[in-house]
């Protein structure tokens, strides 16, 4: 009998993927977006090279953030908190009790500095509440665990203003891990946790060790491939399996907060999402998990009614924890 150890993979002809019809047109026109090529990463050593990609990466990221609709009324302030900058993003008719603290995306070492602002808005704007973006610290200057020291430095100072239910802590893609990892740590350390977590297309794996990893590889254009090189420089020699860097690996048995997590069928990360969502359940953990059809990493950018759709649950998350 093969064991699973040298069983061979699956061999599945080339063949072509349609557009659903599945979905609305606004979200069938973002699947019909052409694919660029993957941008090849530097070597690990080449700082040079890492430095123009990420100033690429920021540079689209800016152009992205400069079409969303954002309200005039709504205001961002940047602040040190003890080190460490974060933009104060407050919507009209925020509550002053109820603070939303935000790690951004960026595979580890995209979208921040001026970036972390505009993208702090759409935050924001779809939580409908007061939001605390961590600017955090990124490679190839400042890898693990300067992110995570820095997320936990931001909630530290929000236990000295607000009890724990009065915030909520998530996170996209890279924020997600974060926003978990931040959570672990806090949990670790004897500190209260706060209501809840919201996990959107969460990148909880930096081993890649999951199904969709291999069956999603080239779906989606936004994250068509690994991003394993992006996780090794951030780690800088650490075991990528650490729940503080990949806390799907985490004990949360020990604790954790009732959990909202997002993916879509296309998105690359779907398996961080689907086993992160059993790892809650099985220690007990409230944990919701809602998965849009055909939508790849990050859902549909905004432009599809699918998106509005997961906004709304988002929020009635939020204001179901915050009510508690």
């Amino acid at each position: 009998m093969t064991t699973v150890e040298n069983s061979p993979p699956l061999h599945l002809p080339a063949r072509d993927i349609p557009v659903p019809v599945s979905v609305s047109p606004e979200a069938r026109a973002v699947l019909a977006m052409p694919r660029p090529e993957p941008t090849p990463f530097p070597a690990l050593e080449d700082v040079a090279g890492w430095k123009a990609l990420i100033a690429a990466g920021n540079e689209g990221l800016a152009a992205m953030a400069a079409s969303w609709p954002v309200d005039p009324a709504l205001t961002v302030e940047q602040t040190d908190v003890d080190g460490v900058t974060v933009y104060v993003a407050t919507p009209p008719g925020a509550r002053d009790d109820h603070v939303y603290l935000d790690f951004h995306g960026g595979g580890m070492t995209v979208g921040g500095g001026p970036v972390c602002g505009p993208m702090s808005t759409r935050t924001a704007t779809r939580v409908a509440a007061r939001v605390w973006a961590v600017d955090y610290r990124m490679p190839p200057e400042h890898p693990y665990p300067a992110a995570l020291d820095d997320g936990l430095t931001a909630y530290r100072a929000l236990l000295k203003e607000h009890r724990p239910e009065q915030i909520i802590i998530g996170g996209g893609s890279a924020g997600a891990n974060l926003a978990a990892a931040v959570l672990l740590r806090a949990r670790d350390e004897g500190l209260p946790l706060p209501a809840a977590a919201v996990l959107n297309t969460p990148e909880l794996d930096l081993t890649e060790s999951g199904d969709t990893f291999q069956t999603n590889a080239g779906l989606c254009a936004v994250l068509p491939g690994s991003l394993m090189a992006a996780n090794l420089l951030y780690a800088q020699g650490h075991d990528l399996a650490d729940p503080y860097l990949s806390p799907l690996f985490g004990d949360f048995s020990k604790g954790f907060p009732p959990t909202l997590l997002t993916s879509g069928t296309r998105d690359l990360f779907l398996s961080n999402a689907v086993r992160m969502h059993r790892a809650l359940r099985n220690a007990g953990i409230t944990a919701e998990l809602h998965v849009m059809e055909a939508a790849g990493h990050g859902g549909f950018l905004g432009y599809a009614p699918e998106d509005a759709e997961i906004d709304r649950d988002v929020r009635r998350f939020l204001d179901t924890y915050w009510a508690a």
